[in-house]
């Protein structure tokens, strides 16, 4: 496999190729951060306790060789150091990216206790001409309007416990987007995919009374899908929502399915379409005082042994495997530069639960500091029982 430097330096040689008159006026920007993060964590499956550091780094390029023209590299590097690489089964297989045509990452050491892997997760080129916009590449492609769980996002869904990753995977994709107005648009996109695996949808996003409303339909893995979101507010509070009808997993189950049965029906096994439905409200105080409640239902989820489901779940693109989850925020600025957080996912079925508290200090420019907790209970099998309890300790320099 070619580095990542050669391929990097490949693409932009590429772009000046293309852009040669430009190349010369145009501007050239460059950010990043650099984090180091130091764990502790205890699973189910282990008496150990693992401890763990993590040097995380990134680095993101803009370059602007036109007014129409935008050109993003962004490079992500994490060497990890401790005993989950050494005791965690498969863990290089756990942290690795995962693209159907071309993966442009590179395990750059693995040895017994430490591993550094780096990988490119934006590589896109934007046109921009009047109302139209075109963007070819490696992107984030967001759609959705909650904050936790987006049951619309058929790009790239997110989960909230990833909480060292603020910018999310991508997607290989092109996405074409023509706004008719300040507040709305029509856009399609699609991410090709092997073996019937390609993601082609679109949106519709309009305003009225206050709301946005979007609406989409498309193919996800052979399957299709309808749904629609909307975002606005009630006495202030905000107040959005999401759904999606798709076509049964049945439609794209995988050739070789583990067999579950003694713990329950597999998600493969249902014929007919599945329904998920976010809903979500918060509100900050005049004293900075922030809550949020997100309720996520799926038609076909789980009301026990959701845990043995969670991989199945993926494949079947939910975000659960549970048929209910609750989610609750609580939030505070004790000063203006410390904040303190906590949130908890719950499962009303199998009454296991996961709560994070978090505290951030922003000790002075561009150095932030912030202590993080995930403490998870239930029995064995429910969703959260092997979950696990972990701290963090994270230090981020940004510049």
């Amino acid at each position: 496999m070619k580095s990542l430097r050669y391929i990097a330096y490949s693409i932009l040689l590429l772009l000046i190729l293309l852009h040669p008159a430009a190349a010369q006026l145009s501007s050239f920007d460059v950010n990043g951060y650099a984090k180091y993060l130091i764990s502790s964590a205890k699973y189910p499956f282990t008496d150990e306790q693992l401890t763990d550091q993590l040097l995380h780094a990134r680095i993101n390029t803009r370059w602007y060789p036109s007014p129409a023209l935008t050109a993003a590299l962004e490079i992500r590097f994490r060497g990890f150091y401790g005993e989950s690489v050494e005791k965690i089964p498969d863990f290089t297989k756990r942290i690795k990216s995962r693209h159907e045509y071309t993966q442009l990452d590179n395990f750059l050491w693995d040895t017994k206790k430490s591993v550094g892997y780096a990988q490119i997760d934006r590589l896109w080129v934007d046109y921009n001409r009047g109302n139209l916009e075109a963007t070819v590449g490696r992107q984030r492609i967001a759609w959705g309007t909650a904050f936790v769980w987006n049951v619309i996002d058929l790009f790239n869904p997110q989960s909230i416990l990833d909480f060292d990753y603020e910018e999310r995977p991508g997607a290989d994709a092109v996405r074409i987007q023509y706004y008719t107005g300040a507040v709305s648009k029509v856009e399609f996109s699609v991410r090709p995919g092997k073996n019937g695996n390609t993601t082609a949808a679109g949106l519709l996003s309009v305003n009225a009374r206050g709301y946005d409303f979007y609406g989409i339909a498309g193919v996800r893995k052979q399957r299709w899908v309808v749904g629609g979101a909307w975002a606005g507010d009630v006495h202030q509070a905000g107040f959005r929502g999401e759904f999606l009808v798709s076509a049964a997993p049945a439609k794209n189950a995988p050739e070789i399915i583990p067999d579950l049965s003694r713990y329950g029906t597999s998600f493969f096994e249902y014929d007919k379409p599945t329904v998920s439905v976010v809903i979500s409200a918060d509100y900050t105080f005049a004293n900075s005082f922030y809550i949020q409640t997100e309720v996520l239902y799926n038609s076909i989820g789980k009301t026990e042994n959701a845990g043995v489901f969670y991989t199945e779940a993926l494949q079947a693109d939910l975000l659960s495997p549970s048929r209910w989850s609750l989610f609750q925020e609580l939030a505070y600025n004790l000063t203006p530069l410390i904040r303190i957080d906590l949130f908890g996912i719950f499962n009303p079925d199998d009454k296991s639960s996961v709560i994070a508290p978090y505290l951030t200090w922003s000790v002075k420019t561009d150095l932030d500091l912030a202590l993080i907790g995930f403490l998870s209970s239930g029995k064995q099998y429910t969703e959260y029982g092997d979950y696990g309890n972990s701290g963090f300790l994270r230090m981020t320099y940004s510049f």
